[in-house]
C-alpha cells in the first residue's frame, strides 16, 4: 500500500471546490480548528466523518484518503484467467460488469488497469451489438489514457501507449493512431538500437547471462514480429500473386527451421489460415486444402493440450523464466472455448464459399467438430 496522503487530499479537494475552511467546518459540523489541524496532518477526521467527507467531495474513501490498492503479477494473473472464463462462460453483460467492479476497486494498479484494457480488446466482439462492442473499446482506451497521465513505470507506459494505439484502430480512427506513432514507430529513430546497447552493456558489466536472456527473449519477439509482418504483407499484396507466393515461401521456411508449429501453435495458425484465404481467393485448391491440412494440425495441439501455454524448446531455453514473469504467466490470453468459437466464425469466412460443399472441406469440418 502506498504512503496515505489524507491532508493534502483535503487541501486539494477543497480548493477544486472553491471552499474556505469555515464553509467546509458549517457542513460538517466541526470548527474551523478542526478543519485546519486535518489539512495540517496534526489531527484525522472521526473515522465516521470519512464517508460524509467523500460523499460531499464525490470521491470513494479510498481515493480521500489516498489508498491506492495493488495487486501483485500472481494476483494480476489469476484475475485475468478468471474474468476471461467469465467471458466464456457468463452473459456477456455480466461479464463486462465484473469487469468494471475490478476496474473501480483497482484504478490506481496501472498494470492491472492495462490489462483489463487487453482483456476488453480480445472480447469485445462478444458483445450483442456494435454499439455496446465500440463503448468496451472506447472505456478501454481511457483506461489507457490514464495510465499514460499518472503511471510512473515506463514500461507500463509503453505498453499502454501501444494499447491504445491499437484500440483506436479498432475503432476506425485511423489517422488519430498515424499521429501517434509515426513519430515513434519510424525504424530508422535511435531507439531502435536500444536493446544492442543494452547487450552490450550487460557485457561490459560482467553479465553475461542477463545479456543471453535478453538476446534469446528479443530473438523470439523478433520471430513472432516476422510472422506478424507476412502476415500483413499477404494482406496488403493480395493482387500481387506473385509476391504473396514468395512470402508464403520465404515464412514457411523460417516456420520449420524455427520449428514454430510447436513453439507457437497459435501464431503459426494464424499465418497458414491467412494463407488458406490468400489461396482460396486465387481459385488454388489444391494449395487451400494442404495449407487448411496446416491450420488443423495447430488447431489440435491447442485444443487437446490440457492448457494451453505459452513455452520455450530446446532452442529457446531461456523462453520459459521470462514467460513465468509475463502477468499471464504461461496461459495464452484466451480461453480455449472461446477459441474454438473464434475458429468456428473463421471459417464462415465467405471466400471458402466456392470449397464449403466439397467433400474434403466438410471432412476438416468434422474434424475440428464444426458440425
Amino acid at each position: 500500500m502506498n504512503k496515505l496522503n489524507l491532508p493534502e487530499n483535503l487541501v486539494r479537494l477543497r480548493h477544486e471546490k472553491k471552499l474556505t475552511q469555515e464553509e467546509l467546518a458549517d457542513f460538517m459540523g466541526v470548527t474551523k480548528a478542526s478543519v485546519s489541524k486535518w489539512e495540517k496532518g496534526q489531527n484525522t477526521p472521526d473515522l465516521l466523518l470519512l464517508p460524509q467527507l467523500a460523499a460531499f467531495y464525490d470521491v470513494t474513501v479510498d481515493e480521500l484518503i489516498g489508498y491506492e490498492a495493488q495487486l501483485s503479477a500472481e494476483q494480476i494473473r489469476y484475475l485475468y484467467a478468471k474474468l476471461s472464463k467469465d467471458f466464456a462462460n457468463l452473459p456477456f453483460g455480466e461479464a463486462v460488469e465484473k469487469t468494471k467492479a475490478l476496474a473501480h476497486r483497482y484504478y490506481a494498479c496501472y498494470p492491472f488497469l492495462l490489462y483489463l484494457g487487453i482483456l476488453y480488446w480480445n472480447h469485445y466482439m462478444l458483445a450483442k451489438t456494435p454499439e455496446q462492442g465500440r463503448q468496451l473499446l472506447q472505456e478501454a482506451v481511457c483506461w489507457c489514457e490514464r495510465i499514460l497521465q499518472n503511471c510512473g513505470d515506463v514500461g507500463v507506459c509503453n505498453d499502454a501507449f501501444t494499447l491504445k494505439a491499437g484500440l483506436n484502430l479498432q475503432l476506425g480512427k485511423a489517422e488519430e493512431v498515424i499521429k501517434d506513432l509515426e513519430p515513434v514507430a519510424d525504424p530508422s529513430r535511435l531507439s531502435g538500437q536500444n536493446g544492442g546497447f543494452l547487450v552490450q552493456a550487460y557485457r561490459m558489466a560482467g553479465k553475461k547471462e542477463q545479456a543471453k536472456h535478453y538476446v534469446q527473449v528479443k530473438h523470439y519477439i523478433d520471430l513472432v514480429s516476422l510472422t506478424g509482418d507476412a502476415m500483413q504483407l499477404l494482406s496488403l499484396y493480395e493482387e500481387d500473386e506473385q509476391r504473396c507466393t514468395q512470402t508464403i515461401r520465404r515464412m514457411r521456411g523460417v516456420m520449420e527451421l524455427y520449428q514454430l508449429e510447436a513453439l507457437h501453435p497459435n501464431l503459426s495458425a494464424q499465418f497458414h489460415y491467412q494463407c488458406a484465404v490468400f489461396y482460396c481467393a486465387k481459385g488454388k485448391v489444391q494449395e487451400t486444402y494442404d495449407t487448411l491440412w496446416r491450420f488443423q494440425k495447430c488447431v489440435e495441439q491447442l485444443l487437446q493440450a490440457d492448457e494451453i501455454k505459452l513455452h520455450g524448446d530446446a532452442y529457446f531455453d531461456l523462453l520459459d523464466a521470462w514467460i513465468a514473469q509475463l502477468p499471464f504467466g504461461s496461459a495464452t490470453p484466451r480461453d480455449r472455448s472461446f477459441i474454438r468459437q473464434n475458429l468456428k466464425d473463421s471459417f464462415a469466412h465467405p471466400v471458402f464459399d466456392s470449397i464449403r460443399n466439397q467433400p474434403e472441406f466438410q471432412k476438416l469440418m468434422r474434424i475440428l467438430q464444426f458440425r
